[in-house]
């Protein structure tokens, strides 16, 4: 902290009884209230300066809300409550407006890697065989008509269950399917 910051406080600046109660950005001009309740305003873009009166102590506690100060384009640019202090409106919904886009968007990427990477994984494995049938795991030196001898089931039962095997070469760890019925 530097040697004279205390001379940068509000206490040491401003009048006895004079406190600082807002700031209007769109003007750039600070606020200040006196002792008897009249609102001063500072010279725009000076946090301290000379001050102007911009209304009574006595009228403004009449009113239930006090004017205040009115640009030329119809502005107005605070607003305070009965006891003349300004109101204050906590954060600017604005901003969140402004990245909702973007957390969307991060959002629906997310479950689009979640349904492409993660959900299959998760997912019961489906039963591949046809009703009524059961899987085989082809052997090697097996053949169509040595697996549908050793299960019961005939030549043309086994090619109508299977269209597109190939009984001249048949592949060791495909998977054939034969009839149900015929193996028990």
């Amino acid at each position: 902290m530097g040697r004279w910051t205390q001379e940068d406080s509000d206490e040491a600046r401003l009048p006895e009884g004079m406190e600082r109660i807002g700031y209007d950005s769109d003007t750039g001009r600070y606020y200040f209230r006196d002792s008897d309740g009249s609102v001063w305003q500072g010279a725009q873009g000076a946090e301290f300066s000379e001050m102007t009166r911009v209304s009574d102590g006595e009228s403004s506690r009449d009113q239930d809300v006090e004017a205040a100060p009115v640009r030329a384009d119809g502005y107005q640019p605070l607003a305070t409550d009965s006891n003349g202090r300004f109101r204050y409106i906590h954060g600017n919904t604005n901003a969140y407006r402004t990245i909702f886009p973007f957390f969307l968007f991060i959002g629906v990427v997310l479950l689009l890697v979640w349904r492409l990477i993660f959900a299959p994984a998760l997912a019961p494995p489906k039963n591949p065989c046809p009703p009524h049938t059961t899987s085989y795991l082809v052997q090697p030196g097996d053949s169509c008509w040595a697996i549908s001898q050793t299960h019961g089931c005939s030549l043309d039962d086994l090619k109508k269950l299977n269209t597109n095997v190939n009984c001249d070469s048949l592949m060791p760890g495909s998977t054939e399917y034969i009839s149900a019925l015929s193996s028990s």
